[in-house]
């Protein structure tokens, strides 16, 4: 599709698994030759961060073909790649009574503050299974966008607690986190919260951080391109894009 000349972009229709079993058949010179757009999410996120890497394009994480029909998600995508402003404010959606009393949508700083640097990350699964690879994310000074969806607590702590003992995200500038859907269910009552884990991986981080952004595998899912350098404020949950994503 990167080589086929009448092909402008690539929605991916779903995610799902699989991406990171062809990382080593893809062929990036091509890519690199024929820039364009690469949407999706989940376990599209070993391609997006696997062909920034490797080719310095900036790819997109956000709403695949399966989920594009959210009006909040439509507005954003379109913001970002059909009229592309030199400067872009994302806000969260408006929570509805409903989902503003769900655990996994509340809204939370976890370190005040705000940083500027490289958007990088996606679905906390894919970014862990790429660790020790030759795609592996380097996190120094960036801000990193995480969510997952129906992990419990427990392997949310453990994924957290492998990227803190990497080699490079300890040198993060900043913790962006999305929605993580069906991740607050501990098998025990007495277990950890999602929200315990989290507070307890990334608040001695001491950088700006936040949890319950309008982004994963949520309708409401704001589209964010990975490469391009951005401001995250932690207290009022916005991410302000400083260049444009496309040309």
């Amino acid at each position: 599709m990167f080589a086929n000349p009448n092909i402008d972009g690539i929605l991916c229709a779903r995610g799902g698994y699989g991406c990171t079993r062809i990382m080593h058949l893809i062929d990036f010179k091509i890519i690199k030759e024929n820039p364009k757009v690469l949407l999706g999410f989940s376990d599209i996120t070993a391609l997006a961060n696997g062909i920034y890497k490797e080719t310095g394009l900036i790819t997109f994480h956000g709403p695949v073909g399966s989920t594009l029909n959210d009006e909040y998600s439509i507005e954003q995508l379109k913001k970002i790649l059909v009229n592309p402003q030199e400067k872009l404010l994302i806000e969260n959606v408006l929570l509805s009574d409903t989902l503003a009393k769900d655990s996994e949508f509340e809204r939370y700083t976890i370190h005040s503050g705000k940083a500027t640097g490289k958007l990088v990350g996606g679905s906390l699964t894919l970014i862990t299974a790429m660790m020790g690879t030759a795609y592996e994310i380097d996190f120094t000074d960036a801000i990193v966008f995480l969510e997952d969806v129906e992990e419990a607590p427990y392997r949310m702590d453990r994924m957290l607690t492998q990227l803190l003992e990497g080699s490079t995200f300890k040198n993060a500038a900043a913790v962006m986190f999305g929605v993580s859907k069906g991740c607050d269910k501990p098998s025990k009552p007495d277990n950890f919260t999602l929200k315990e884990v989290i507070l307890d991986r990334l608040k001695p981080m001491n950088i700006p951080a936040a949890y319950g952004m309008s982004f994963g595998h949520v309708d409401q899912n704001f589209t964010i391109p990975i490469g391009i350098t951005a401001t995250f404020d932690a207290d009022n949950m916005t991410l302000e894009l400083l260049e444009t994503a496309v040309q």
